[in-house]
């Protein structure tokens, strides 16, 4: 491809992500520097502490978010949100699909048309239903991938991200 495509191609992509313990944070941000893209980090309202990540605690704030479907206020919004063709989410992946903090995210933009490629870290957890699970949030979005990624490299597909 050439420099000018590339360029191209990056100025209508965003990777947003949210992160509690920095691996998503790393992989996103280095990620959106080898294609550059545009960054959003998702970031809740209130943010979580170690005890509220806590999901072998039944009575966590993690768990009575993702158990009771909550939505979780999150800081700030993307500017010029319809300017992007791709948007790259990232997220570790809680209870086999993404935080209520992202569907939170998601639920307050325009997908109509765009290309939804998610990514989730995880310590142990497969990537379950995420796409589906994602779906509804992003109503009217060309296409929802999702793929469980350890590293930068693994976002990408053969040559091709995901």
């Amino acid at each position: 491809m050439m420099h000018t495509e590339r360029m191209k191609e990056s100025m209508n992509t965003l990777v947003t992500y949210f992160s509690v313990g920095g691996t998503t944070k790393r992989i996103a941000e280095e990620f959106a520097a080898q294609i550059g893209a545009d960054v959003f980090e998702i970031v809740p309202t209130e943010p979580y502490t170690k005890a509220d990540i806590n999901y072998m605690n039944p009575l966590s704030r993690c768990n009575k978010e993702q158990i009771g479907k909550k939505d979780v206020p999150v800081n700030g919004t993307v500017a010029d949100f319809d300017q992007y063709d791709t948007v790259y989410i990232g997220f570790p992946i809680w209870y086999a699909q993404a935080p209520r903090v992202v569907y939170t995210f998601c639920k307050e933009y325009n997908w109509n048309g765009k290309k939804v490629c998610a990514f989730a870290t995880s310590g142990g957890s497969g990537i379950g239903k995420t796409a589906e699970k994602l779906a509804p949030y992003v109503e009217g979005a060309a296409s929802v991938d999702a793929k469980l990624v350890h590293n930068v490299d693994e976002i990408k597909k053969k040559g091709k991200q995901i």
